[in-house]
């Protein structure tokens, strides 16, 4: 297969080629290892490279899963693999090993997922650019080399956006799906609270805000990835509502005419673009003319300020629960190196949390979800900018302390980490961008447990604007 090909075809493209017979999975293996070494040193997204490792297995590979033996990438974000280390973007935890494969990382093998290597990520996977000092370099936008991938998950949509794979892993505690997506002009969509598994080694992440997922080329390969990789695991404390059906056959099917509220102001008054706006209104004339009932509505009344200081104290209380088991493993006291300082700050704030402050925050984001729930029942879904800026400049996001970087987050990224306070579902929408070619995103909010509405919609949106066709050069 000529590298031409290979980037022109999503996941499920890839499937049916090997289903019948036209290809292997050691050839689209080859394609992949060759354009990621092209493509990535200039990107900084990959690391953990198994190159020959994984095209011995490739070569190996018996057909199984939707996507029969397809080029995939797990995100360094600590999702445990027998086959890669991991080092969540800090010199810290640099090369942690692990002995078992999660229960995700399983899934995705079912699937016929092959992995070659993992993702960049900033460190500890808490913030909106991937900059980490462990990387070496920040990860670059294929689009504009000048701006951030965002983040966490920065390193996986810079490798779908450059055609290294269609679908790549990702996971989100705060928009770390969503963020990257919409800076790179991808699809990114963050699963129902409970949706995909997050075992057997913890039951949660952040307080139940995080869920993992997949960014992918095109609407059809998240559902497919969402069909193999969702569903229960036993022991888990939270569970979605369990699916009325397949994913990939919800967006074949015509949907009912919905009502979508779409907003155009946030919380405290925080600006928005022009950008951000027009993409907004771009994606509400499609939605529109695709026969849904479009109103304009504001958000639900919260204390935004209050939930922003929950997500940090939420955080930083992270921070140190990682930290502190390191050193305890290692037997050594913490470096001055050891940590950025961004977030050597949030674990000098979370060693000052009380007990019951840390409570008083996960109750928060529990009256987030009531919040945003009794407002849904108006509306099927809601659109909404996914950022609130253009992707941001390289080193932008610079703070030193913990609280002042939380705080520029929250009117950055403002719609995003609410929804996984609510656990609600919502996607990133690559429909819009500058003359320049930067992508400019809009987001869909669902009610809890219905990504088969947000992809139903997505896939309209898609066949409407297909962003697919639109390919960065650099």
């Amino acid at each position: 297969m000529q590298h031409e090909e290979y980037e022109s075809l999503d996941g499920l493209d890839m499937a049916a080629r090997l289903a019948s017979g036209e290809t292997s999975s050691e050839a689209l293996m080859r394609c992949a290892i060759e354009v990621a070494s092209r493509r990535a040193p200039a990107l900084n997204a990959l690391c953990y490279e198994q190159y020959e490792p994984s095209l011995e297995l490739a070569r190996s590979w018996q057909p199984r899963g939707v996507f029969g033996g397809i080029p995939f990438l797990l995100k360094d974000s600590g999702l445990p693999s027998r086959r890669f280390p991991s080092s969540l973007g800090s010199r810290l935890l640099n090369d942690t090993k692990y002995d078992i494969d999660s229960t995700l990382t399983q899934r995705f093998d079912q699937a016929g997922l092959i992995a070659f290597a993992r993702t960049t990520v900033p460190e500890f996977c808490m913030m909106p650019t991937t900059e980490a000092v462990r990387n070496g370099a920040p990860t670059r936008n294929p689009w504009d080399l000048t701006r951030s991938t965002g983040g966490s998950s920065g390193g996986a949509a810079a490798a779908v956006a450059a055609r290294i794979v269609p679908v790549a892993h990702g996971s989100d505690g705060g928009g770390s799906i969503r963020i990257p997506a919409a800076c790179c002009g991808v699809y990114g969509l963050k699963a129902s609270r409970g949706r995909v598994p997050m075992g057997p080694l913890r039951g949660e992440g952040w307080g139940g805000m995080a869920t993992d997922g997949v960014l992918s080329l095109t609407v059809r390969d998240t559902a497919a990835a969402m069909d193999a990789i969702s569903g229960y695991e036993a022991g888990a404390p939270y569970a979605a509502p369990p699916k009325a059906g397949s994913y990939l056959d919800a967006i074949a099917q015509a949907s009912r005419p919905l009502r979508i509220a779409v907003w155009r102001s946030a919380w405290n008054d925080i600006p928005i673009a022009a950008e951000p706006l027009q993409a907004v209104q771009h994606t509400a004339d499609l939605l529109r003319a695709l026969g849904h009932t479009v109103i304009d509505a504001a958000p639900p009344a919260i204390d935004y300020d209050g939930f922003v200081r929950a997500h940090a104290t939420i955080l930083a209380s992270n921070i140190v629960l990682s930290v502190d088991t390191r050193l305890s493993l290692t037997g050594k006291s913490l470096q001055a190196d050891d940590l950025e300082p961004v977030m050597l700050s949030g674990y000098e704030l979370g060693k000052t949390i009380p007990a019951a402050e840390y409570i008083a925050s996960i109750n928060r984001l529990h009256a987030i979800s009531r919040a945003m729930e009794t407002y849904m029942a108006d509306f099927d879904l809601v659109l909404a900018p996914a950022l609130t800026e253009l992707p941001l400049k390289l080193g932008e996001l610079s703070q030193r302390n913990f609280m002042d970087l939380r705080r520029r987050v929250s009117r950055y990224a403002t719609f995003m980490a609410v929804f996984n306070a609510s656990g609600q579902p919502a996607a990133s929408l690559p429909l819009y961008a500058t003359a320049q070619g930067v992508p400019v995103a809009t987001q869909l909010i669902g009610r809890f447990g219905r990504e088969d509405l947000i992809l139903q919609v997505s896939a309209q949106l898609e066949g409407a604007d297909p962003w697919r066709l639109r390919k960065p050069v650099f």
